[in-house]
């Protein structure tokens, strides 16, 4: 491991953040002898961001907890274009009103994570239509168009990916790489916005950026970029059984949230406790040293911390507690999933669906088949079972880790 002199890159260093930095030894001189702003950039396309996000939040947390200035980005203006990087197709495009009400939703995950202020090291959050609403084109073309090669464009993961699967990649997202680099020019002049930091699939965006206020301005500005993190069996962060694991209370419950850290794979317990909770390093080297039941214990502290931070005490304890009732009681915690039934009855594969259990009645078909699908702990094979609603709350359960309550009307 590299050796730091700034608290703030010793501290990605520990705790596992840092994949590649364009200059350290520059930027850990300017990170130790001042306060050093640092963007990530985020793109309004949902009410939520997810937990995919959430190491570039905890990244910038980290920031802040260095002494450091973090800048939120919300891609107000990009949005309206679209990020090609890890994409595989076009993204739909939203209004103004849409952009608008999803920045407002998900500024809450961020209030929870860092400290907003005036202060010199309270985070900001700003949103990039500001400038890019005012660009000319003509003067974009001019300006900034010129320091970008189309022959150096064509490298870039996220560009290549597209066209060796021979998919479409629009010249609106094409130009996405120019907007993210202007992005870091304006913050680097409003802001003194020093090192922007995101996913290694935005290492090609980000020196871009680097190179751009150089050349324009004359400016040394830094990038970071963290490892890709997927989980132990290789898929990717922010999904789960039932779908997205989203930040925000009104997209996902409580309890859902503190049962995805919960349901952590062995190999990624030690991992997830340095990125994404403060527990002590120490604390962390002993939990990750824990073998066979007791690596349990260490997922729950996980779920605990992870839905604190994310969630508040208040979600966490509610969550442990829904969890302990519904493994080791058998009873239905009122912070489960719920959907409320108006009618006497309900076919288990709509009950499925509704409760998010599975994404279509298709798939609904196979978990019944298949013999995961279970009311009140009784198991239910008969692919066209339908429920029948009295007055009181039934429990429906898909797999062992899946449970929800149909709630009369």
């Amino acid at each position: 491991m590299t050796e730091y002199a700034s608290d703030l890159l010793r501290l990605l260093s520990s705790r596992g953040y840092i994949h590649q930095v364009t200059d350290p030894a520059a930027l850990d001189a300017l990170a130790s002898k001042q306060v050093v702003p640092v963007y990530i950039g985020f793109d309004a396309t949902a009410p939520s961001l997810h937990v995919g996000n959430l190491v570039s939040i905890m990244l910038l947390r980290r920031v802040q907890q260095a002494g450091h200035k973090p800048i939120v980005i919300m891609g107000g203006g990009t949005t309206k274009i679209g990020d090609p990087s890890g994409k595989d197709e076009v993204r739909k495009l939203l209004d103004d009103d849409g952009i608008a009400a999803n920045i407002a939703s998900i500024r809450r995950a961020f209030e929870q994570l860092l400290v907003f202020g005036d202060g010199p090291t309270d985070a900001v959050m700003v949103n990039n239509d500001e400038w890019l609403s005012k660009l000319g084109y003509i003067e974009l073309l001019r300006d900034v168009g010129r320091h970008f090669t189309i022959n150096r464009m064509l490298t870039f993961d996220s560009v290549k990916l597209r066209l060796e699967r021979e998919q479409p990649l629009t010249f609106l997202e094409f130009n996405y790489m120019i907007l993210q680099a202007y992005d870091f020019l304006e913050l680097s002049r409003r802001y003194g916005c020093r090192a922007q930091m995101g996913g290694s699939d935005q290492w090609g965006n980000i020196v871009n950026g680097v190179e751009l206020a150089r050349r324009i301005d004359g400016t040394e500005v830094f990038g970071v970029t963290t490892p890709l993190i997927t989980k132990a069996d290789g898929s990717k962060m922010g999904k789960s059984v039932s779908g997205a694991v989203w930040l925000n209370e009104d997209q996902l419950s409580h309890y859902d949230y503190w049962q995805f850290w919960r349901n952590t794979d062995d190999r990624d317990v030690g991992r997830f406790l340095r990125l994404f909770t403060d527990l002590p390093l120490d604390e962390v080297a002993r939990l990750e040293a824990l073998e066979g039941a007791e690596i349990n214990e260490a997922k729950k502290i996980l779920a605990d911390a992870a839905t604190a931070m994310c969630r508040g005490n208040t979600a966490a304890v509610e969550a442990a507690e829904t969890a302990r009732r519904t493994f080791e009681e058998g009873e239905s915690g009122a912070s489960l999933p719920s959907t409320t039934v108006d009618m006497p009855t309900i076919p288990l594969i709509d009950a499925l669906v509704a409760l998010g259990f599975a994404t279509s009645k298709g798939e609904a078909r196979r978990l019944i088949k298949g013999g995961g699908a279970r009311i009140n702990g009784e198991k239910i094979a008969d692919e066209a079972y339908v429920i029948v609603m009295g007055s009181e709350t039934i429990r429906l359960s898909a797999g062992k880790k899946l449970h929800g309550l149909l709630v009369p009307a």
